[in-house]
């Protein structure tokens, strides 16, 4: 199966749950940024409710740039707020420890593009869900792709039923569908993958 995707940041369950059927995976780094999206921002466990965390954009988000030419704001503390977010709410989860070393470099090296950085978020879960699709980069947007490529530009987090696992704050709030990445291989730890495959 190949699918074609934006570049986002900690993409949310229901991308990995389409992205751990795929052989090969196509990031459009033609399309145009849009607000308001995945493509800055990655959405965390709380403890009243979730955390939409963002990434601060040069000329701000109300920019019609292609994705390859937006910049990220680096005169901020962005990243030093970003991981002080996550050890705050995941510090007592299962596997924060198990994932913590490799996971803080991301947020320790200045990036300047924000495709280069949705990169790495990318191919980091990738590497601790032991997938194996490919990955290509196309600079020509196609509006429309044919039927037989799964097309996730626009995917929302209530596209996936993934079943439910403990969260760090389900005793208090409930569990939060369609959260990053993260908070499921914060919970679940190796178990992550095969809960992705049982998604419906």
């Amino acid at each position: 199966m190949t699918i074609v995707s934006s570049f986002l940041t900690f993409p949310c369950t229901s991308w990995w749950a389409q992205a751990q059927k795929a052989d090969t995976i196509v990031f459009d780094s033609a399309e145009y940024f849009q607000k308001m999206s995945y493509r800055n921002r990655y959405r965390v466990a709380g403890a009243n409710n979730s955390i939409l965390l963002s990434l601060p954009l040069v000329n701000g988000r109300n920019q019609r740039t292609p994705m390859a030419s937006v910049d990220i704001y680096n005169q901020g503390r962005w990243q030093t707020q970003h991981w002080r977010s996550l050890v705050s709410v995941y510090n007592r989860s299962p596997f924060f420890g198990h994932y913590e070393l490799g996971l803080k470099p991301l947020f320790e090296t200045q990036y300047s593009r924000l495709v280069d950085f949705n990169m790495q978020t990318i191919l980091w879960a990738k590497r601790q869900l032991k997938l194996g699709f490919e990955i290509q980069e196309t600079d020509v947007y196609i509006k429309q792709y044919p039927p037989d490529i799964t097309d996730l530009r626009n995917i929302k987090d209530a596209n996936c039923h993934i079943p439910a696992y403990h969260q760090v704050f389900e005793d208090r709030i409930g569990f939060l569908p369609g959260l990053s990445i993260l908070d499921l291989l914060f919970s679940e730890g190796p178990a992550a993958a095969s809960l992705l495959e049982k998604t419906k």
